[in-house]
């Protein structure tokens, strides 16, 4: 059974939301397409890091956990978890977006992408000499520039404290990845491609990167869902 363990984690993300898709209340069903649009334009990105990434050794994959079946040399579950995490995530933001006003007003938007953007370029320059570090918080930095202030989105506000509001499961997914609860993790990392700041097993990394994750997933999805209204 344990070869099933990654599949699993996968399926459990996915489950819930995936049913209450459905409901007549939500109606998300409606936008499978547009869902499915998005997270394969933003899976062709990270997945090619995540190759990348893998074949340079900055992680590796526990095949105990795994089925076996590789795609670049990435697990196909690794495969899936660039559909299935974003799935959950659009699923939850599309769902508090209807039902709760959470806008932040400009001004404050502002001031927190702008710190937001400061911050993320210092710890890529302190910490240049880790790749994973120096890549995450460089591109996430560049991508929350140019969401913001180029293409003119007016939802990171939104989309940041939903992110948060999601952290428990984040963190309850990524723990399982990294070693919590199992004999050994399912990703192992190299210690010298991060800063070293973990959260239970999870390196800091990784909530950077599904930040920016969710953030193109969450942009692309809102682009295809108005074209299936006009």
């Amino acid at each position: 059974m344990h070869n099933y363990t990654y599949l699993l984690i996968n399926f459990c993300t996915v489950f819930i939301c995936f049913i209450f898709s459905f409901h007549p209340k939500i109606k998300f069903n409606r936008h499978f397409g547009a869902f499915f649009s998005a997270s394969f334009l933003v899976a062709i990105v990270f997945i090619a890091w995540d190759a990348w990434f893998t074949k340079i050794g900055v992680w590796w994959f526990n095949d105990r956990y795994l089925l076996g079946i590789r795609f670049l040399k990435l697990p196909v579950e690794e495969i899936m978890f660039f559909f299935c995490i974003p799935f959950s995530c659009v699923f939850t933001y599309f769902c508090l977006d209807q039902f709760f006003k959470l806008d932040w007003k400009r001004l404050p938007e502002k001031i927190f992408v702008i710190i937001s953007i400061l911050l993320a370029l210092a710890i890529a320059f302190f910490f240049r000499d880790r790749i994973y570090t120096f890549i995450t918080f460089t591109s996430t930095a560049l991508s929350m520039f140019v969401l913001y202030f180029i293409l003119g989105v007016r939802w990171i506000g939104k989309a940041s404290f939903i992110y948060l509001v999601l952290m428990p499961g984040f963190l309850g997914v990524n723990g399982i990845l990294t070693g919590t609860g199992l004999e050994s993790p399912i990703v192992n990392y190299n210690p010298e491609s991060f800063m070293g700041f973990r959260m239970w097993t999870i390196p800091l990394e990784d909530t950077v990167y599904g930040y920016e994750m969710i953030l193109w997933n969450i942009f692309l999805f809102q682009k295809f869902k108005k074209n299936e209204q006009n």
